[in-house]
């Protein structure tokens, strides 16, 4: 049996076809080779069409399909992964209703604040574990104010993957896990947020009918199957937000185990037991994959909006001669520290870990007679470390104590300079493997599907790549100098 496995990402869809019984890749294929438009009517408003989503997604599968290394008659389940957070509205005839307001829109910060202000620090944290922030809900709360004439056309709010699968099957679910990282989850009562529904003045109806992440959420209809080459009726039997699935990609699943991704956001997240929240909400804690009513299991998610995309700004720059290879290429020729330039990588809309502040990109301390095109992108790598690094010193105060990373060889930890960086300034070793997000959702079928048991099961073969450790090249000093500058330039905000 095959399982198809699709990520929705920012920059593109990526589709996995894997064997079940081995476990190995057969083929895989993303759509476009070039990144997705994010649409920015304002300053700090970021959309993607949810229409565009399903056009990538049917073109990458027949991509994959074209390679002709398997039967798609074979797939016997569908696995979705998806940037998490956005906003997609659909009328009764399914109907998406305006371009969907993705994660990084910082439009509905100032309505979230004012959520956490009036329902209160103490409820939003201990119920929600997390401030409302420019989340799903807050940016439900913003159409209300301002489109209600789409507001009132809403049947069905829904994250990303939700509308995905809902392509497939015009069958429209939800998840404990998608109505947390929403924030309409409420952990102590274990139910839809009263308040959240309540303050914002929500409709109960506007929520789809909630099922475990690994269940079957529809089955593929005839037009779509015979579109694709697919089977009729297979079903899509898991649907989770890009970090949990990078994680669960990762067989990061038990307390204490920690995952990193650094894609067009980098992210840290690890994995508790317990109800754990900072009382800033400058990180996030969410419902994993494997939460249930039962046994609870939550990821403590640190998100840095700017760091593959200030890397692949760098790279839009200096123009098409460059790719990021030889881009990692320059930057290995640059000692640790470049020089004392020093990059701010932020500039892609509110950061949480910053308070919410809208932050821009910084290049600080150019010497015109030294620093060169390779010291801007070994500076940008180590900025983009050094911002990891903050986060994770962040992620420490609230009890995550990691004594190693696991991390999926792709995005920027193919950089030798990105990764070695990495783990210096965190002093956490991190091992590679070969695992990518549509990978991941694949897996996440199979369990859905019941062929794997659980994710162990899934992965009792799976090993690691490399494991990169400390090299013993200090990178303290310039990270000093590096939360320096980030502390002026908050204090100017």
């Amino acid at each position: 049996m095959l399982l198809l496995g699709i990520d929705v990402g920012t920059s593109s869809v990526k589709v996995s076809v894997i064997d079940a019984q081995s476990g190995n890749i057969i083929a895989n294929k993303q759509y476009p080779d070039s990144e997705s438009e994010i649409i920015s009517p304002k300053y700090g408003w970021a959309e993607q069409s949810a229409d565009m989503w399903w056009e990538h997604v049917q073109k990458a599968i027949l991509l994959c399909n074209q390679q002709q290394k398997y039967n798609p008659q074979d797939i016997g389940a569908i696995g979705i992964a998806y940037q998490m957070h956005g906003l997609v509205l659909v009328d009764e005839q399914q109907n998406s209703l305006r371009n969907s307001i993705i994660w990084c829109d910082s439009r509905a910060v100032e309505i979230g604040d004012k959520a956490f202000e009036t329902i209160g620090a103490d409820y939003c944290l201990s119920h929600l574990l997390n401030s409302p922030g420019n989340f799903t809900a807050s940016k439900l709360a913003w159409v209300k104010q301002n489109e209600p004439e789409v507001y009132a056309k809403i049947a069905h709010i829904m994250l990303p993957g939700d509308y995905i699968a809902m392509k497939f099957t015009q069958q429209i679910t939800t998840s404990i896990s998608a109505l947390s990282e929403g924030i309409f989850w409420d952990f102590e009562n274990q139910c839809i947020s009263e308040e959240i529904m309540t303050y914002f003045g929500f409709e109960h109806s506007l929520i789809p009918e909630i099922k475990p992440v690994f269940s079957d959420h529809g089955y593929l209809t005839h037009a779509v199957a015979q579109k694709l080459g697919l089977k009729v009726g297979i079903p899509v039997t898991y649907k989770a937000g890009d970090q949990p699935n990078n994680a669960l990609s990762l067989n990061v699943t038990q307390p204490g185990e920690v995952a990193a991704t650094a894609g067009t956001s980098g992210v840290i997240y690890g994995v508790t037991n317990h109800l754990l929240y900072d009382q800033q909400s400058r990180v996030n804690t969410f419902a994993h994959v494997n939460h249930t009513l039962q046994n609870q299991s939550l990821g403590v998610l640190l998100c840095i909006n700017g760091t593959g995309s200030m890397n692949r700004w760098t790279k839009n720059i200096f123009g098409t001669a460059i790719d990021y290879k030889s881009m990692n290429q320059s930057a290995q020729k640059i000692a640790p520290g470049s020089d004392g330039l020093l990059v701010l990588p932020f500039g892609n809309g509110a950061e949480r870990m910053l308070n919410n502040k809208m932050l821009s990109a910084n290049f600080n301390g150019i010497d015109l007679n030294l620093h060169t095109q390779a010291h801007l992108f070994r500076a940008v790598q180590e900025g983009i470390a050094f911002a990891f690094r903050y986060g994770f010193d962040i992620l420490k105060e609230n009890g995550m104590q990691p004594n190693i990373i696991r991390a999926g060889e792709s995005n920027l930890f193919l950089s030798d300079v990105f990764t070695q960086s990495f783990v210096n300034i965190t002093g956490v070793a991190v091992e590679l493997y070969e695992s990518d997000g549509s990978y991941g959702a694949a897996i996440g079928a199979g369990i859905g599907a019941k062929i794997y048991s659980s994710a162990n099961d899934a992965f009792i073969n799976k090993k690691p790549l490399k494991l990169i450790e400390p090299d013993g090249q200090s990178l303290e000093q310039p990270y000093h100098s590096w939360k320096e500058l980030l502390a002026q330039q908050l204090s100017t905000l």
